[in-house]
């Protein structure tokens, strides 16, 4: 049996397609590079651009005719990924050329994913998101935020190392966030650490030293890797302790994606992120402090709804 995986959209997806190609080749299929001669064809979906949701569906007129018109067969086409969100029902409706409709979540890690690169290494660390921004269907594409085992994530890095790996990318829809859902802190609800109030200081506390920051230590220990990096995380939970990990371990990229998405506190509020301008300015002021070449880059949304050319 032949497959063939068509990946669209973000690291993210690409990952999730390496662990999609290891559970094919693991049930003894071969993957083809041209989805004509293939038996069973993955799309990994990205919805984030309507362009790109034009895209998938212009893969399956083509996949169609292709066959129609060679007069043998259509294979087996299996749907996964962000535009899950839509539903089963509506999907059905959107894309009737598609046989199978694949969670992401029910694509599990007890298989090695095939990985092309041979020294750089994405590494998911959680999926989904508990953030509901107003502009983003991850919540419901992907799920609630669940966070895999520390020690599992260590024994695939470690693993990946003795395989020659040396630079690895730690993937989630919200880094900062991972295994705070096991532990019941959402430091989304205290912001920054300046604006958290005094009956909050005890909890505050039990979360100066995130799980994601013990993860990140966990790695740096691991023999052969030299690079660290992570993507994305978010200013509403960026804290003091990730700050000071990132200062004490030279592994960890100097490069840092912090999405602001806007400048206008109205916005931001309407987009439901939990942080204002100021927030997110002093943030950038506490990080360079304390990492002097620390580069920064950034997503911003023009054109939000009920945004208007007036700055404020």
């Amino acid at each position: 049996m032949y497959y063939h995986i068509a990946t669209f959209g973000c690291q993210a997806n690409k990952s999730d397609s390496e662990r999609i190609d290891g559970d094919y080749r693991s049930r003894g299929y071969q993957k083809v590079t041209r989805w004509q001669d293939a038996q069973e064809i993955v799309i990994n979906t990205c919805s984030v651009r309507q362009r790109a949701e034009d895209r998938i569906k212009g893969l399956l007129y083509n996949i169609t005719t292709y066959f129609e018109a060679a007069g043998i067969p259509k294979p087996k086409i299996i749907l996964t990924g962000c535009m899950l969100h839509h539903g089963s029902q509506k999907l059905r409706e959107l894309l009737p050329e598609v046989d199978e409709i694949l969670p992401i979540s029910e694509v599990g890690f007890n298989i090695p994913a095939i990985r092309k690169d041979k020294t750089h290494a994405f590494v998911p660390i959680s999926s989904g998101c508990n953030a509901f921004c107003t502009y983003c269907i991850v919540p419901y594409s992907r799920g609630r935020e669940k966070s895999r085992d520390l020690n599992e994530i260590i024994s695939e890095i470690s693993k990946l190392a003795t395989e020659g790996y040396s630079y690895v990318t730690l993937l989630g829809q919200n880094v900062n966030s991972y295994g705070l859902e096991k532990e019941g802190i959402s430091l989304r609800k205290m912001l920054l650490s300046n604006q958290i109030p005094p009956s909050n200081k005890s909890q505050y506390k039990k979360a100066k030293i995130l799980p994601f920051v013990k993860l990140l230590q966990g790695v740096g220990k691991i023999k052969g890797i030299t690079k660290i990096d992570f993507f994305s995380s978010n200013p509403w939970d960026f804290s003091d302790s990730l700050i000071d990990e990132i200062a004490d371990n030279p592994k960890i990229s100097r490069f840092l994606h912090l999405p602001v998405q806007s400048g206008s506190d109205r916005i931001l509020k309407l987009m439901n992120r939990g942080y204002t301008r100021q927030n997110y300015l002093d943030l950038i002021s506490k990080i360079r402090h304390k990492i002097p070449d620390v580069r920064f880059g950034t997503d911003i949304i023009v054109g939000f709804p009920g945004e208007s050319y007036s700055y404020f």
